[in-house]
């Protein structure tokens, strides 16, 4: 069932919940996460994000219809999300494609650029009735991984009145927010800023995301969603589980090895929105 950002960000907060949000770089990587949805009866947020065609991985062109006619052909509510768009061409095709969320993401940008852009894709995304998510602040990295010094987190890290005003002058229907995790795997345990997220959600109206969700402790997810994070961005360790699948094992057909990853991110994907749905 193919279902918008903000109409699935609104099952979340009825049942206090997050949804678990995952990049789908390939068929692969988007059957486990829809098997593991079905089976756990949960909704789910299929991504594609823009910095994956920087990887040499899928184009939004080859993997769009394929994402869509999985949403619309299975049976729990699904959102095909648009992540980290960074300029305002790539939303617009995005949309075009049948995108029923985007993120626009402006952190690189200073704060009278990231208004004004993420304004604009507010109003592109209401021309095909999709949700648009932005963020304010910066995780610390980009997607590729945990590459800066977190020791000065103030500079990078959301200021809650800021958050107010982006939301409000904006229109967006979704907070990213930055507090303490990062993109990629994390190369020392990861210290979560609970106060800021707790001001931020009693401040600001819309549901809030959190990104680089891999790697964060149990305790810290169910934390985090007390605290109003109804999305979670989740891949590096899914990706990871994949690789794990089939090291030290001999194959003598690709379409094996295909199957043994597609196995290991399933599994991975579904202990994941177990700790998100609370199961």
């Amino acid at each position: 069932m193919l279902v918008t950002l903000k109409e699935i960000l609104a099952i979340a907060e009825e049942r206090k919940i997050a949804v678990g949000s995952f990049n789908t770089p390939n068929l692969a990587s988007l059957r486990a996460i829809i098997a593991a949805a079905e089976a756990l009866n949960q909704p789910v947020i299929l991504m594609h994000a823009q910095v994956h065609e920087e990887m040499g991985l899928c184009t939004m062109e080859e993997v769009a219809p394929i994402m869509l006619a999985a949403a619309k052909k299975s049976t729990v509510p699904v959102c095909v999300h648009l992540d980290h768009g960074t300029d305002l061409d790539y939303i617009k095709r995005g949309l075009e494609l049948g995108f029923t969320g985007v993120m626009f993401d402006g952190s690189a940008l200073s704060h009278e650029e990231n208004f004004a852009m993420t304004k604009e894709a507010v109003r592109m995304a209401a021309l095909t009735g999709a949700s648009v998510e932005a963020e304010i602040g910066s995780m610390g990295a980009r997607e590729g991984g945990n590459a800066l010094d977190m020791d000065n987190p103030e500079s990078i890290y959301t200021d809650p009145d800021m958050a107010v005003k982006f939301v409000a002058e904006t229109g967006i229907d979704a907070l990213a927010c930055a507090f303490g995790t990062v993109h990629g795997m994390y190369v020392r345990e990861p210290k979560l800023d609970f106060d800021r997220l707790g001001k931020i959600n009693e401040l600001v109206s819309v549901p809030l995301v959190m990104h680089g969700g891999s790697g964060v402790s149990v305790e810290d997810y169910r934390r985090v969603i007390s605290l109003g994070i109804s999305k979670i961005n989740y891949y590096t360790y899914m990706s990871k589980a994949g690789a794990e699948a089939i090291m030290g094992k001999t194959f003598t057909q690709y379409h094996d090895i295909v199957k043994a990853a597609t196995e290991g991110m399933r599994i991975d994907v579904e202990n994941a929105i177990r700790v998100f749905s609370g199961l």
